[in-house]
């Protein structure tokens, strides 16, 4: 096995969906099949200037794209896609983060490798790109930003350093990464009602939902995410509400949820507000399963959020 950094480029001619497949061609198969089993970081370039490193993933298989000769699938293990909490630039301090694009003084190097859609990554390199994308306290970050000291969590308290591996499938650290993502991508506004609502400390109240839970092979993905206030947020988990094959207009169990429930509740509209960067909007796979999957499923006993 062998780590690997995987170039992706939202509007090329490949079928990527990074939280799902890696769609390449067969000169790079070889380096690819080295790394089933392990853990690859995307790299994304942008006209406007690097996005840079953006996420981790680990490479489940890799298959022949089926009626493309000379094409291949690595298939991304189901739940492992992590986006970085924050995006890491080629360059770190002035230093390649990428120890084999580094020029002696530590510049990056011209053409050649740098240009490569699939390069090698040393551990130490991973470790460190996740580092900087995803720091160690995260979790204490997100508890902190809004109660300088939060109940539970005193002067004393530090952080725990845990392994790079163990933090990437540590799953409350992983809703901590994916919540914070998904609250700036709706600029913490819920996506039904509009509504961005905030405490008296400042805390946001929007919460982050996954559309397809993680149980189900859902992904930590933006575009598997979607803000909602606590209500709504309750309400879709348990199919009242979901996302129509447009993906915009919302959908409503009306037999179960009354008129002037959903009045109160949703947008004028009726339609979802989506994110500005079209890059985070939710995939229509996932509100497809949720739709089919969830909605209109029997609710679990129990008083309702709007008695």
């Amino acid at each position: 096995m062998g780590k690997l950094v995987l170039l992706h480029k939202a509007d090329s001619i490949y079928d990527d969906e990074p939280d799902v497949v890696y769609d390449f061609p067969k000169a790079y198969l070889k380096a690819t099949q080295t790394a089933v089993g392990d853990w690859i970081v995307y790299y994304e370039p942008v006209k406007a200037g690097p996005r840079g490193y953006f996420a981790v993933a680990k490479i489940a298989r890799v298959i022949p794209k089926p009626g493309v000769e000379g094409r291949y699938l690595a298939l991304i293990e189901p739940g492992s896609f992590l986006p970085f909490d924050r995006s890491v630039p080629r360059l770190h301090k002035g230093q390649a983060v990428e120890s084999a694009l580094a020029a002696p003084d530590g510049s990056l190097k011209q053409g050649g490798l740098v240009q490569r859609a699939v390069r090698r990554l040393p551990d130490a390199d991973f470790a460190r790109i996740v580092n900087l994308g995803l720091p160690q306290d995260l979790e204490r970050i997100e508890a902190t930003a809004y109660d300088p000291i939060p109940a539970g969590m005193d002067d004393q308290a530090t952080t725990f350093d845990r392994p790079v591996l163990e933090r990437l499938t540590r799953r409350p650290y992983r809703n901590v990464a994916f919540r914070r993502q998904v609250r700036v991508a709706y600029d913490y506004r819920c996506t039904m009602s509009g509504l961005r609502l905030r405490n008296g400390g400042g805390r946001p109240e929007v919460q982050a939902a996954h559309i397809r839970p993680v149980e189900s092979s859902g992904s930590d993905s933006v575009r598997n995410g979607l803000a909602l206030s606590g209500t709504l947020h309750w309400m879709f988990d348990r199919g009242l509400v979901s996302v129509a094959d447009d993906c915009e207009t919302v959908l409503v169990s009306r037999n179960k949820v009354p008129s002037d429930v959903i009045d109160r509740l949703l947008h004028p509209s009726g339609r979802l507000l989506k994110p500005a960067d079209h890059r985070h909007h939710p995939h229509p796979e996932n509100l497809r399963w949720h739709r089919e999957q969830v909605f209109g499923q029997v609710v679990e006993e129990g008083p309702l959020p709007w008695g």
